[in-house]
């Protein structure tokens, strides 16, 4: 039975789903095969009968454990190295819609699908951070989080439990940063107005700008009725980058709050891989990112690249790195062709 046990397990971890890693990773995953295979002869002889099958099986799932990071790993970063790119020369991009903009003259550099609607997910939250700001409110005033915050239309988790009495400001570097949506809620709520006074002046900000294929309902992005194009996204992004507080707040790595119901500090994380990791490869000025099913991995930056400031949007991305990847190659591409402009 332990032998079947442990067949069965290996089965399982050589069907792992790794498409994208590349021929060093497998032989790298045919390597710890028969390191675990080793390993588990040598338990098999050293214990005794009465135990051995128990203990057997307790290292070999503390091996798997440590493998799955260790492949999952492996995947990220044959994703961020992977060099496809089209008959053209542009990079071939996971995203299904994506630009790239050079921040101040406008001119864009990549294009694909710029113009197509899309639902935004969490990228909303730009949005409702400015028009929170435009509003002037006090920053320090406390706000709590109750039941109208709670997500009752996908049920996604929250470390905010209801009765949280956090600042305007604390709510804000959540909501930006680590996606909170109780706390977006909580800001839109709190709007003069309401919520519905919010999302008036969301889809007025959002005409003020020129972003004429989008529109807003809610200030989380959990409703995929909130829409846009990378072409209006990347109007936004240029306009929250004039917010001190949108950029000091979403380029920040990770921050601890005092949460009710906690007794120690809560830490809230970016939930931009590229900023969280800290990667020497990237200035980056401005993050958002969003994701729901309907949406699809979304990301939306400023950086610079080569010593020059650009916009970057992509969207609807199913994998969950691929966004991560895209980034990565549209940054290499440019950087070995020096912003050569080009569209497809």
């Amino acid at each position: 039975m332990t032998s079947k046990i442990i067949a069965f397990s290996l089965v399982l971890l050589m069907a792992l789903p790794f498409s994208t890693v590349e021929a060093s990773t497998k032989k790298n995953q045919h390597r710890v095969h028969h390191q675990l295979d080793a390993k588990t002869h040598a338990i098999s002889k050293s214990q005794k009968p009465i135990v051995s099958s128990k203990k057997r099986f307790a290292s070999h799932k503390k091996l798997l454990a440590s493998n799955k990071k260790y492949f999952q790993k492996a995947s990220l970063n044959s994703q961020f190295n992977q060099e496809s790119v089209t008959a053209a020369g542009e990079p071939q991009l996971a995203s299904a819609k994506a630009l790239v903009m050079d921040q101040a003259t406008g001119e864009i550099i990549f294009a694909k699908n710029i113009n197509t609607q899309t639902p935004i997910a969490s990228v909303t939250k730009l949005m409702t951070a400015m028009v929170m700001l435009d509003a002037h409110q006090p920053m320090d005033e406390v706000l709590e989080v109750t039941d109208a915050d709670v997500d009752m239309f996908k049920g996604s988790s929250s470390k905010l439990p209801v009765g949280s009495q956090l600042t305007r400001a604390e709510l804000l570097h959540m909501a930006v940063m680590s996606s909170e949506n109780r706390a977006a809620s909580a800001l839109g709520r709190n709007y003069p107005g309401g919520i519905h006074g919010f999302v008036a002046a969301m889809n007025e900000k959002a005409r003020a700008l020129g972003m004429t294929n989008s529109h807003f309902v809610d200030s989380t992005g959990l409703h995929s009725e909130n829409i846009s194009t990378a072409a209006d996204l990347s109007k936004m992004v240029r306009a929250a980058y004039s917010y001190p507080q949108i950029r000091q707040v979403s380029t920040s790595a990770s921050h601890e709050f005092n949460v009710h119901g906690y007794r120690n500090p809560v830490n809230f994380s970016n939930t931009n891989l590229l900023v969280r990791n800290n990667s020497q490869k990237w200035v980056i000025g401005l993050s958002k990112t969003g994701y729901i099913s309907e949406a699809g991995r979304c990301l939306v930056m400023q950086a610079e690249i080569s010593g020059k400031s650009v916009v970057l949007v992509f969207l609807d991305s199913m994998g969950k790195f691929s966004r991560i990847g895209d980034a990565e190659r549209i940054r290499k591409w440019m950087e070995a062709r020096n912003f050569s402009p080009s569209m497809s």
